[in-house]
C-alpha cells in the first residue's frame, strides 16, 4: 500500500490502483457520464482525497488517458516501427482488436473520449483531439517513408491511406462495443489486409 505524505497524513491508499479504476470507469461511461460520486464509489475514496491526490476531475481523466496510453496504445509505436507498411497496417489492426475485446471494457477508449467529449469543456475536448492527432501524425509520417520507398503499388496519399486505417480501428471499436466478437473483428483485418495496396 502506497502511502505518500499529503500535508503531514499519509494517503491510506494506491494511487495506482484507483486510477486504474477511475480509467475503467471514464472507458465505460465516458466523461460527461461519471459523476464524481462514480469515481469516489469505484476509487473506494472520498472526495476530498480524490481532490488531494488527482486535482479535479478533468486532471483526474487526463492523467486516466495517459495511462490508457501507456498501457493500451503501446502497438501504436510498435507500428510504425514495424519494416514494411503492410506490417504497420497489420499491427494497428490487430492491436485495435486486442484493445476492443482484451478485457472489462469494450471499444477504444480513445474513440470513446473523442465523440464524448466534443460538447463539453474545451480543455478537454482539445486534449483528447490533440492526442489522436499525434497518434495519426506518427502514423503518416511512417506511411510517407514507405511511400518515398516504393512500397505502394498504387499512387497513395499518407494522410489519406492513414484515414483509411484510423477509420478501420475506430469502426471496429464501435463494433465491439455493440457486441462484435474477437472472431468476427479479426475478420474484417483480414480482409482490409487482403485489399492493402503495397508489399
Amino acid at each position: 500500500m502506497e502511502k505518500v505524505a499529503t500535508r503531514g497524513r499519509p494517503r491510506e491508499f494506491d494511487t495506482d490502483e484507483a486510477l486504474g479504476q477511475a480509467l475503467r470507469l471514464f472507458w465505460q461511461k465516458g466523461y460527461e457520464g461519471t459523476s464524481l460520486s462514480d469515481l469516489t464509489e469505484a476509487m473506494g475514496i472520498t472526495r476530498p482525497s480524490l481532490y488531494a491526490a488527482f486535482g479535479n476531475k478533468e486532471n483526474l481523466f487526463s492523467l486516466a488517458l495517459d495511462l490508457y496510453e501507456k498501457d493500451k496504445l503501446a502497438y501504436i509505436g510498435e507500428a510504425v516501427e514495424a519494416p514494411t507498411a503492410r506490417a504497420v497496417a497489420e499491427t494497428l489492426l490487430l492491436g485495435a482488436v486486442d484493445v476492443a475485446t482484451g478485457g472489462e471494457c469494450r471499444g477504444c477508449m480513445g474513440v470513446i473520449a473523442s465523440v464524448g467529449c466534443q460538447s463539453i469543456e474545451p480543455s478537454i475536448r482539445d486534449d483528447v483531439n490533440a492526442r489522436a492527432e499525434s497518434a495519426k501524425q506518427l502514423i503518416v509520417d511512417r506511411m510517407q517513408r514507405a511511400i518515398d520507398a516504393g512500397e505502394f503499388v498504387v499512387p497513395t496519399d499518407a494522410t489519406a491511406i492513414t484515414r483509411y486505417l484510423l477509420a478501420l480501428m475506430q469502426g471496429m471499436s464501435v463494433q465491439a462495443q455493440s457486441g462484435a466478437s474477437r472472431a468476427e473483428l479479426l475478420q474484417v483485418t483480414e480482409s482490409a489486409l487482403l485489399s492493402w495496396p503495397s508489399r
